[in-house]
């Protein structure tokens, strides 16, 4: 379930995942002076491409390219630390929703890189609060549309030489989808439960 009342992580431990998840892709992309790893990358309706669905989040090209993801994908994250809802499981289904949406609708081409999971987020953040039309969603949805949506907007714009603008397109669209199941999910909690879901999912321990 996306939201489970007995779901009892804290920051420090989700600390501890977002750390370990950049720093996996980090040491990926430090093998890849080596290794041809970026073989591996998402090719859209081949068997083998299928593999990308997974490993393209870890697979980045340069040194821009990696660090232009890892900030935001820090950033957005951190907005899930600590809270009630199953965040790991919100981050899993974006990714996989964005990998087999890109293999399934994507451009012919090897993408590769942690940007849709980045732009899944990124529109999770921003509608999550528009879906539910609470305060504390809606003060998350203002600050990350402030910071991003101009990288969000710009960076689904078709036709974009060497950007996997496809693949922003898609991560952007599984982001919303999942907030929008989330939002029901919470609906339902609060018609059963009879109390503000955000009291449960945002209820930050130390």
């Amino acid at each position: 379930m996306l939201i489970d009342d007995r779901n009892v992580h804290d920051v420090k431990r989700d600390v501890k995942w977002i750390v370990l998840l950049v720093g996996i892709i980090w040491l990926v992309f430090a093998a890849d002076y080596f290794l041809p790893l970026e073989q591996f990358g998402l090719v859209p309706r081949t068997a083998k491409g299928l593999l990308g669905i997974v490993a393209m989040p870890f697979l980045h090209g340069d040194f821009a390219h990696i660090m232009g993801n890892t900030i935001p994908l820090v950033f957005t994250l951190a907005l899930l630390a600590g809270s009630r809802a199953n965040s790991g499981q919100i981050v899993l289904l974006i990714a996989l929703l964005a990998g087999i949406g890109l293999w399934v609708f994507g451009r012919e081409a090897r993408h590769i890189g942690a940007s849709g999971l980045v732009f899944g987020l990124i529109a999770f953040h921003i509608f999550a609060g528009v879906f539910e039309r609470r305060l504390i969603p809606i003060l998350l949805s203002v600050v990350v549309g402030a910071l991003y949506a101009g990288t969000l907007f710009k960076g689904v714009l078709p036709m974009q030489e060497g950007v996997s603008w496809d693949g922003h397109l898609i991560g952007a669209l599984a982001g919303t989808f999942v907030a929008l199941m989330v939002s029901k999910v919470l609906l339902q909690t609060t018609k059963l439960n009879h109390s503000d879901p955000y009291d449960d999912m945002f209820n930050r321990r130390s």
